[in-house]
């Protein structure tokens, strides 16, 4: 029933008593049933104007004919009009609109408009502003974090140069040690000297009183021997020389500060390119360039390379004609792909593959390119029992993350596991089955795990392709979403405008984002920042 009739009085139509009659007539303020409107219509010793139940009382009496009721509304001077006043000069060639459609018009509006702040843009603005105390104290925690490290980094400073000081200081003591030395070993020959010297007086003295010829005759002159002073030595004093204190090379000798950069996430991405590929199951997107990306599809052993007119550039067929889990473009410009079904991680240098891991007891499945030029893949057991990220160089294995501090998996089992590494050096894994991306610094040592905003239902989260951007944020498909995330693993945006299936992504240069759609086996190009 309408909420407009009263529960305790229904309303009645006035000529033969049905209930909750849907007319009523503005100019008569009757209620009518749809059987009575024709025959309240033909007493036309008046006039009638039939409404819609709901919309009773909504029109006016026009105020400069007053037996008039207005039917329309002149859109150019938004006021209510008559007939009378529609045929008038003043709005004779106005645009004008029927009052009951333009009302139900707006109505419907105003309830999508309702709907769509109280469902949609209002929990928005308040996940939004429940963020901005989080963002505020990582700001603080930030600087904290800054500030600790400049004062770690000055006592490091302070401890070096102490320590340098001190070992000049220890220079000059030695020096000091070694010049005394000679100092003294020359005053003992000078005081033996003297000896001598006095003794011989005291003996030419004796011999100047004596009378006995003997021992005169016996005198020899011993003279020039004390003529010449001991050896001299000269000692060149050690000088202590200043460095100008360069305030270049002690900022240098710090460290550096990056500079602060506010970038702005559109409010609504925007689509750049469509790109169509003849995958079925597209998996993997890896950017060569600006313009040109490898893809690869679970259900397909070729891997393609187009641009970004849709134009297919190169094909090649695994080595081994398995499918492929993976692709990464290395620094060297050319393809890297794993290859679960033979255990191996594959480079692809024009028309040659070489294999360049082979494993035993492990199948691989997500892998990446850092910016050392190192590889990151991540695998699971033969039994499936363990996952683990391995860092190589080249064919050398040189890191293996696996485990947390209290000596727990880091990862949880499962196929679908791809990894990145963010500008930071961290090592950001998107875990399928854990419903959680989880992100560990460069020594392997656990951040944060990421499992979605907090307005996420728990166990919906399931990250699937991911990829780090030049801001350090980290994005991540989780169908129909694409999460941006910051690198302390806070929730920024969602990109969710004509997104079906997302699976593989990969950013280029300017941080534009290539996003692979499983469903329809286009490349999406997207841009995001302003």
């Amino acid at each position: 029933m309408d909420p407009q009739y009263s529960l305790q009085e229904i309303i009645r139509c006035d000529l033969c008593e049905t209930p909750v009659p849907p007319k009523h007539c503005e100019l008569c303020h009757i209620h009518l049933c749809e059987a009575c409107v024709g025959k309240h219509l033909s007493d036309e010793s008046k006039n009638h104007y039939i409404v819609p139940f709901k919309l009773k009382g909504i029109t006016l009496k026009c105020t400069k004919h007053s037996t008039e009721v207005c039917t329309e509304l002149c859109t150019i001077c938004n006021i209510p009009v008559c007939s009378l006043c529609v045929a008038s000069s003043e709005h004779k060639y106005h645009r004008k609109e029927d009052i009951l459609s333009l009302f139900e018009t707006k109505r419907e509006l105003m309830q999508k408009d309702l709907q769509d702040l109280e469902k949609s843009i209002y929990p928005r603005y308040q996940e939004a502003a429940t963020n901005i105390p989080v963002q505020r104290a990582d700001v603080n925690k930030r600087s904290q974090e800054l500030t600790t490290a400049l004062d770690k980094q000055g006592e490091a400073l302070h401890k070096e140069i102490d320590t340098i000081i001190q070992g000049m200081k220890s220079e000059i003591n030695d020096m000091d040690a070694q010049h005394i030395a000679v100092i003294d070993r020359q005053e003992e020959a000078i005081n033996h000297t003297i000896l001598e010297i006095t003794l011989g007086i005291l003996d030419l003295k004796r011999l100047l009183d004596t009378s006995d010829v003997c021992l005169v005759s016996e005198y020899t002159s011993r003279t020039e021997k004390f003529r010449s002073l001991p050896a001299q030595f000269q000692v060149t004093l050690p000088t202590f020389t200043p460095q100008e204190i360069n305030r270049e090379q002690i900022h240098q000798q710090i460290g550096s500060l990056s500079e602060l950069a506010i970038t702005l996430l559109l409010d609504e991405p925007r689509i750049l390119t469509v790109i169509q590929t003849e995958y079925r199951g597209l998996y993997s997107v890896s950017c060569l360039s600006d313009s040109e990306l490898w893809t690869c599809s679970v259900y397909d052993k070729i891997l393609r390379l187009y641009n970004l007119q849709g134009e297919l550039l190169r094909s090649v067929q695994t080595k081994s004609r398995n499918l492929t889990r993976d692709i990464a473009v290395v620094r060297s410009g050319d393809l890297v792909y794993t290859d679960p079904g033979d255990r191996s991680v594959n480079l692809v240098r024009g028309t040659q593959i070489q294999t360049l891991i082979t494993l035993r007891a492990w199948r691989p499945r997500g892998l990446c390119s850092t910016s050392s030029g190192d590889l990151l893949v991540i695998m699971n057991s033969e039994d499936r029992e363990q996952t683990k990220v391995v860092r190589y160089s080249g064919y050398t294995e040189k890191q293996r993350i696996q485990w947390d501090d209290q000596g727990k998996p880091l990862y949880l089992t499962g196929n679908i596991k791809y990894l990145s590494e963010n500008r930071n050096l961290d090592i950001c894994v998107s875990d399928y089955r854990a419903g959680a991306v989880v992100v560990v610094n460069a020594a392997g040592k656990l951040r944060f795990r990421y499992t979605g905003p907090p307005s996420t239902p728990r166990g919906s989260f399931r990250p699937f392709g991911i990829t780090t951007d030049s801001q350090a944020n980290i994005l991540t498909s989780d169908n129909p979403h694409i999460h941006i995330i910051d690198q302390d693993g806070h929730f920024l945006r969602f990109i969710n405008w004509d997104v079906q299936n997302p699976t593989g992504l990969c950013v280029d240069s300017k941080d534009n984002l290539f996003m692979a759609e499983f469903s329809t086996g286009k490349v999406k190009k997207i841009q995001y920042y302003k």
